[in-house]
């Protein structure tokens, strides 16, 4: 019997992302929570606590053994939450079932008194806050950032290739003006770029200070220690050589109050509303012939008419962004609320961030996908151009003011507006003109392919005027 699967990204998406399955899934929760209580571990013997002597060289290494967890190990996990393992009684409760298996694994290894100092002072939160913000860390930088750039690189290189590629832009679904293609799609990049800048200098708050934050059950077994102090540097350890950084939220009731997620979310649900935006519109010029698709051997793009290339990918980006962007709007209107010093409603759709980006992910593949099998259709484009001579209604009558002729942009209405014209007309229209001659080949010189203004330039990026 083949596996059953309740979402697509376990089935059918499951090859599209990556790592991050690694990075984000349920046993990587496991693992950073097995991080976060062996570093604290460690954390604790440095400030001379009574009773708590430092670690000797043994000691540090049997700790850093514990990690990587296999397979037994997670098992034995959700053994002791769900079920009970040995003489542990099943918790019911995920951080502290982490506890008993690192003093189940660690019992003998390690004196018994210092078990006892596993998860010292700590409620689950300063664990969990701490785990997450690793794993949306690991998440961002491991795999929604790479992908991004990656599609950000590509709408680049499509700027500059297509950048002297004439089309005919529409405002209102209308021929407006001339543009080109490398210059649209530079819009789209430079709009990706403005994200992942300011997705590259994310911050994630996470918090360490007990029950409700006051640090309570820490000063009074120790009030000489600066405890604030060594939660600081205890978290700032996970930031060597890492770009993204997190950081201490220095008040907070029993959970961070998750506004860096919900700032980090809507960063995100930016950067994929442009790729949604830049989807719809590939798709629109798809259907009007304006770019061609490569058509892939032995693909099928209907189960009825075997002419049809359909423009799947982007269709498939546009449907997965609206899922990942949904999740994102919930988690960051839903996080940071919670009831006076906290509530439980925020675990679980913590435990769907992953869910999220791996939308993200699935869309960014097919948004990849889809980009290596376009090209430009500069003949039909130029045809579209040259059918639509009107759109150079607005160069003329500017050309027009700009010589203080009369009434200009009325008498250029009265030619074009609502009404289908060829080339004859402009010129004939230009001829009747009662200005000199040297205006008259001003406007003569106006064509539909060279009234593109610094389309070319804003293509090539080639920086500010």
């Amino acid at each position: 019997m083949s596996e059953i699967f309740i979402s697509p990204l376990d089935g059918r998406y499951y090859n599209k992302l990556k790592n991050l399955p690694q990075t984000m899934g349920e046993d990587a929760l496991t693992q950073n929570r097995v991080k976060v209580e062996i570093e604290y571990f460690k954390a604790l013997s440095a400030p001379g606590l009574k009773n708590f002597k430092k670690l000797t060289a043994k000691e540090m290494q049997i700790l850093d053994g514990v990690l990587p967890l296999s397979e037994k190990d997670f098992q034995i996990i959700k053994d002791i939450e769900f079920k009970g393992y040995k003489n542990i009684k099943a918790t019911n409760h995920d951080v502290k079932a982490v506890e008993y298996f690192l003093k189940d694994k660690l019992a003998g290894a390690l004196p018994d008194a210092r078990l006892e100092w596993f998860h010292f002072g700590l409620t689950s939160e300063d664990i969990n806050s701490i785990s997450y913000a690793l794993m949306l860390r690991d998440g961002l930088e491991n795999c929604l950032l790479p992908e991004l750039k990656n599609i950000r690189n590509i709408l680049d290189a499509a700027s500059k290739k297509y950048a002297g590629a004439v089309m005919l832009a529409r405002t209102h679904g209308q021929p407006a003006v001339p543009t080109t293609f490398g210059k649209e799609f530079r819009v789209f990049e430079y709009r990706l770029r403005r994200q992942l800048e300011q997705l590259g200098r994310t911050e994630i708050s996470c918090k360490l200070g007990g029950a409700v934050g006051n640090f309570n059950a820490h000063a009074a077994a120790f009030p000489q220690i600066d405890w604030q102090k060594f939660a600081q540097k205890f978290i700032d350890s996970f930031n060597k050589n890492r770009k993204i950084k997190i950081f201490l939220n220095e008040v907070s009731t029993q959970i961070d109050p998750h506004d860096t997620y919900a700032e980090l979310f809507d960063n995100l649900r930016r950067a994929n509303v442009i790729l949604l935006d830049f989807s719809q519109d590939v798709w629109r010029y798809i259907s009007d012939d304006m770019i061609k698709q490569r058509a892939v051997e032995g693909e099928v793009g209907s189960s009825t008419m075997p002419q049809k290339v359909n423009p799947i990918d982007f269709e498939n980006a546009e449907g997965n962004i609206g899922l990942a962007n949904a999740l994102f709007g919930f988690f960051s209107s839903k996080l940071p609320v919670s009831r006076l010093q906290r509530d439980l409603s925020d675990s679980t759709a913590c435990r769907n961030f992953a869910s999220a980006f791996g939308y993200c992910m699935t869309a960014y593949a097919a948004l990849l996908k889809g980009l290596s099998k376009i090209e430009v259709n500069k003949e039909k484009c130029a045809a579209m151009l040259n059918a639509h001579p009107e759109v150079l209604a607005e160069g003329l009558q500017t050309i027009l003011r700009a010589e203080n002729v009369k009434n200009p942009y009325e008498k250029l209405k009265s030619l074009t507006r609502g009404k289908k014209i060829d080339a004859a007309a402009v010129k004939n229209f230009i001829e009747d003109l009662d200005v000199s001659s040297e205006v008259k080949n001003k406007l003569k010189k106006l064509t539909v392919t060279n009234y593109l203004g610094i389309a070319e330039f804003l293509a090539k990026g080639k920086g500010k005027l």
